[in-house]
């Protein structure tokens, strides 16, 4: 979500007559580098201490080696009041991402020579579910997308869970859903520049409601998430649907069948567990119970093999480790589930206390290096089940959309989020040298002829 803000932001630097710091080299950006700009603007993550560390660095160092550049932050840990105490006189902004007006006055104010500023779009009441307002107008800025070929499309932001390690709620305020004529016509001027990827994108992506007026559902009830794809679905064109973030206690029955069965909608579902421990989940706040995770696993596999028999889908997750109070015992119940759901791939977070959030007043009582040891025993099991996934797509076909190429191999994924590596284009395409880039962006068809665990490799397929 962060990064398709930040593509919004650029956006509006952009139309307003700024230009972005040529970096010559492909490596991480460092602040000798960043101290030659007028401009930085920070978007922060505030998920875990370890980014927020590094911006602080960053912003250190900065202000450091050019005393005179303006300093901007947003993102997660901007609004919060000990970040701004201590970063008061490095940073020269701070502002929330629905605050657009402050950047733009900032602007006005710092660089009002020899730039046009853009029009931002009237700002918007939206009103959600718990009748309180939301400004959403930021959304509607059209973002300087990073490719051309796969772009992100936020299709609400905020959230209303409370989970409590989760600094979201406070970072960006309650759900509020874009308007879903907004949404598809953003996706249907995307398609027609022959984008490839759609990555709808929010907190909760189940939650999702549009109750603009032009955005009505069945029964006047307003679009829900279901029927949103189903919409997106329908738009003409050679085009995948991903989405992102789900949440086990929304994900209806209603809900996996379209997922399961539009054909444009990718065979990849990412549904976090957290813990496999009903305690644990109790104490998270998530809402749902262990029993319930697994009956949805069940129903999504059932769901698969009845919409498109024999098709391969992959199934990922994210598994906190080192929550308050885990013992070793409830780390066993993640695991058990890990090995009867055979996940495609976890995404493991060793918990981190974050500020405002229920879990901060929490006792942090696992060591780190006991943290790092379940991380990696709960690795060992996602190695397995990958590596066992993964075999299952040897010397079958599948569409691969090409993102980036080093020498004459390319590099891509399947719909099923699989990372494939593509080795024999020279051959198939001579007319391809080295430095070409003529199939990025494209969709190819490729023979898998090895597995790996974290990868595939294959061969261009030519009928």
């Amino acid at each position: 979500m962060n990064f398709s803000d930040s593509e919004r932001l650029a956006s509006f630097l952009n139309s307003s007559g700024f230009t972005p710091l040529k970096i010559k080299t492909d490596k991480e950006i460092i602040a000798k580098d960043l101290a030659r700009a007028n401009l930085v603007i920070f978007n922060s993550c505030g998920v875990r201490k370890m980014p927020e560390d590094r911006a602080f660095g960053q912003i250190h160092n900065l202000r450091k080696n050019n005393p005179n550049i303006k300093i901007a932050l947003t993102g997660c840990i901007s609004q919060r009041k000990d970040v701004q105490t201590v970063l008061k006189n490095k940073v020269d902004l701070f502002f929330s991402i629905k605050d657009f007006d402050l950047l733009k006055n900032f602007v006005i104010e710092n660089f009002s020579k020899n730039l046009k500023l853009k029009t931002l779009p009237t700002s918007r009441q939206v009103k959600n579910s718990n009748n309180t307002q939301e400004n959403i107008a930021y959304l509607s800025v059209t973002p300087k997308y990073t490719n051309d070929f796969s772009a992100n499309v936020p299709i609400m932001t905020g959230c209303n869970n409370f989970c409590a390690y989760c600094v979201v709620p406070y970072a960006r305020g309650r759900e509020v859903s874009r308007p879903a004529e907004e949404i598809i016509d953003e996706v249907k001027s995307l398609v027609k520049n022959d984008y490839k990827e759609i990555i709808l994108l929010g907190q909760n992506v189940n939650s999702y409601r549009s109750t603009s007026p032009s955005g009505r559902g069945v029964g006047g009830e307003g679009v829900n998430f279901a029927q949103l794809l189903k919409m997106i679905n329908n738009i003409p064109g050679n085009f995948w649907i991903r989405f992102m973030t789900s949440h086990p206690k929304d994900m209806s029955d209603e809900l996996i069948e379209p997922i399961t069965q539009l054909d444009k909608v990718c065979e990849s579902v990412h549904l976090p567990i957290q813990s496999g421990s009903n305690t644990v989940l109790k104490n998270m706040n998530r809402r749902y119970t262990r029993k319930h995770y697994l009956g949805l696993i069940k129903k999504i596999k059932e769901s698969f093999a009845k919409n498109k028999p024999g098709a391969i889908f992959s199934l990922s997750s994210d598994v906190i480790v080192g929550f308050p109070g885990e013992t070793k015992t409830q780390l066993e119940k993640s695991a058990e589930v890990m090995r009867k759901v055979k996940y495609d791939m976890v995404y493991f977070g060793q918990f981190s206390p974050r500020p405002q959030t229920a879990a901060w007043l929490m006792e942090d009582n696992v060591s780190k290096p006991e943290k790092e040891r379940r991380e990696k025993y709960l690795n060992e099991i996602l190695k397995k089940t990958s590596l066992e996934n993964n075999q299952k797509y040897l010397d079958k076909i599948f569409d691969v959309l090409i993102e980036s190429q080093k020498g004459g191999t390319y590099f891509g994924k399947t719909r099923t989020l699989k990372n494939v590596k593509v080795t024999n284009v020279n051959i198939c395409h001579p007319e391809l040298d080295s430095g070409s880039k003529s199939l990025i962006g494209k969709i190819i068809s490729v023979k898998i002829t090895k597995a790996n665990i974290w990868n595939l490799e294959g061969k261009i397929y030519i009928k």
